[in-house]
């Protein structure tokens, strides 16, 4: 007998239907799985068989054949299993088929050999697909229900094994289906209290701070260059403290990538908080950038809509700091591999640190630099002119006086500088209304000319400007993307002299032009 039963299958970032056709006819005992299934999937005729068996239930003595379509896509991971079991029942008569509410039902899952259905990854990519396919009821492990009732579009019913899903499909018993106020979510996670973390931990720095308010404020990219121990770490981790709440639509982004990462932390179905993604500088480029022999997503965009800090950008391969510049420009990654393409979201705010030559002490007050010319200029040759290129401020960070350290005044918190920089971003809200962009640092060379009107004296400064530090168009336009943010939070209609002159201030390598 023929049962045809419907599931889906991810391809990169990416949910597809699934048709499940089982067919158990007389013959030489055999379980075979057609239709490019990967490893997993093929081991999922031990896990069925013995999950079934442990059941209570039936497993055919008879030929099986498993045909999963669409034949030409590799078909991965366990996600399937529950799928197949229930295939082999409806086709053995062991529960009874109901082609309507089949039709609109999809499967998902992995099998446990108790029979106990254990959670599988990228559950919220799948339901994204569903309302399109026509499908109401979605079956899947008790432990992704929430995750897949966030979007409310069809029916979530968690079931916890086998024995428990015969009953309810025979109408024995019954489950509820799961439901989830995603803004009760988010208002919860809003009455939750600060975090560990505080800008009002870091003493001294008043320079600093200003420019990470400016590129929370504006979500520009920020390097930051300092003697070892000046407080570069300590201040990038302190950066999410100060950017504006994650809305609703970017946290389903955020927590779509999580889930196809199996990321998701426990007994919370929605990233509610910013990313913050800090990789070691052996990291690979694929872990980075996104790849592999099976396409994932790297940590540009695990930091999607948050933060991307590399600690030590010139320890970095070569090969990852260079992969930067595309996602830096597109906002999305591109991985192409014989089996096909795949694009995975990196709209990130990049947050760097580095020493300013290999001992760390170049231009430190207090302790010389061993470094040769020649070192220095190695070392800092490493960040490339496209990449810095790329970067909107650059600023020094000064060894912390003793007079900071010891003193008594509590520094600035972060919720009070969060205030400021949430009424620029309602500025930049109101004016790119209609637009597709939010923040200073997305607009195009278009929208400068735009909105980045300058009076008479801020127009001649930016002139001298581009010609003594010989910059390219990139880097006015991102030096005037600065501007304009810090107009934004002085409250300024136009760009004026004082606004522009700031920003200036934040190309902070100048300085070491000669050692280049």
């Amino acid at each position: 007998m023929l049962a045809i039963v419907k599931s889906c299958s991810l391809q990169g970032a990416e949910a597809y239907m699934v048709q499940v056709e089982v067919d158990v006819s007389k013959g030489m005992p055999a379980f075979e799985i057609v239709g490019l299934p990967d490893t997993a999937v093929r081991e999922s005729r031990e896990r069925v068989r013995t999950a079934l068996r442990n059941s209570g239930l039936e497993f055919p003595f008879e030929r099986i054949t498993v045909n999963l379509a669409p034949a030409n896509v590799k078909k991965e991971g366990a996600s399937l299993d529950f799928a197949i079991a229930v295939g082999i029942l409806l086709a053995t008569g062991q529960i009874a088929e109901d082609a309507a509410r089949l039709a609109k039902t999809v499967f998902l899952g992995e099998l446990s050999l108790d029979g106990a259905l254990r959670g599988v990854n990228g559950v919220l990519p799948i339901t994204y697909i569903l309302p399109g396919a026509g499908i109401s009821d979605l079956l899947l492990p008790a432990a992704n229900a929430e995750e897949g009732a966030l979007l409310g579009q069809t029916r979530v019913f968690g079931i916890e094994n086998l024995t428990q899903f015969v009953k309810f499909w025979q109408g024995q018993t019954d489950i509820a289906p799961t439901t989830v106020d995603a803004a009760a979510l988010f208002a919860r996670a809003q009455q939750r209290g600060a975090g560990a973390l505080d800008m009002a931990d870091v003493k001294g720095q008043q320079a600093v701070k200003r420019a990470m308010e400016i590129a929370a404020a504006g979500r520009h990219n920020l390097l930051m260059v300092g003697s070892p121990g000046s407080g570069k770490t300590m201040l990038a981790r302190r950066l999410p403290t100060i950017l504006p709440d994650l809305t609703l639509a970017e946290s389903l982004e955020v927590t779509r990538i999580y889930s196809i990462c199996g990321l998701l932390p426990e007994h919370a179905p929605l990233i509610t908080e910013r990313p913050f993604r800090a990789p070691h500088h052996t990291a690979s480029p694929q872990s980075v950038i996104g790849g592999g022999r099976v396409p994932r997503p790297g940590e540009v965009s695990l930091a999607h809509n948050g933060v991307l800090f590399m600690d030590e950008l010139p320890e970095f391969p070569r090969d990852v700091r260079e992969a930067l510049r595309q996602p830096l420009e597109d906002k999305v990654v591109t991985v192409s591999r014989v089996q096909g393409r795949q694009d995975y979201d990196a709209s990130f705010q990049l947050v760097a640190a580095m020493n300013p030559c290999p001992c760390g002490y170049l231009g430190d007050p207090m302790k010389q630099c061993t470094c040769t010319p020649y070192q220095v200029s190695r070392y800092l040759g490493r960040v490339s002119g496209p990449l810095l290129d790329r970067i909107d401020m650059q600023v020094n960070v000064q060894r912390v006086e003793f007079a900071d350290l010891a003193g008594d005044e509590r520094p600035e918190t972060s919720a009070a500088i969060k205030k400021r920089v949430m009424a620029a971003r309602q500025v930049q809200l109101a004016r790119f209304a209609g637009e597709s962009i939010f923040a200073n640092a997305d607009m195009s060379h278009t929208q400068l000319e735009k909105y980045c009107k300058m009076t008479p004296e801020a127009a001649n400064l930016l002139a001298q400007v581009f010609r003594q530090l010989q910059l390219s168009a990139r880097g006015h336009d991102r030096l005037l993307k600065v501007a304009r943010t810090i107009a934004d939070l002085a409250g300024a209609v136009q760009i004026e002299l004082p606004h522009l002159a700031e920003a200036v201030q934040y190309r902070g390598l100048e300085q070491f032009a000669a050692y280049k």
